[in-house]
């Protein structure tokens, strides 16, 4: 009699996995690119000057709207 599905090839060894797990996994030589400092500045400032205006309208718009209630009260 034939039993099924219990016929399995079994490693005697644990298998050393280090050596594979110590290579990366992209041969390439990672290359340092140079950034240009300016490049980088005129980002930043970009950002900060977005930052600036957002700010700047909230700010308006809160003296407004403090300007409008002290009008409205003082009626």
């Amino acid at each position: 009699m034939n039993k099924k599905g219990f016929e399995a090839n079994y490693i005697e060894e644990t298998p050393n996995l280090k050596e594979l797990a110590d290579k990366p996994l992209k041969d390439e030589k990672i290359k340092n690119k140079r950034v240009d400092i300016n490049i980088l500045k005129a980002r930043a400032k970009a950002i900060q000057d977005k930052e600036n205006v957002k700010n700047l309208i909230i700010l308006i718009f809160f003296v407004l709207a403090l300007g409008v209630t002290g009008i409205y009260f003082s009626i």
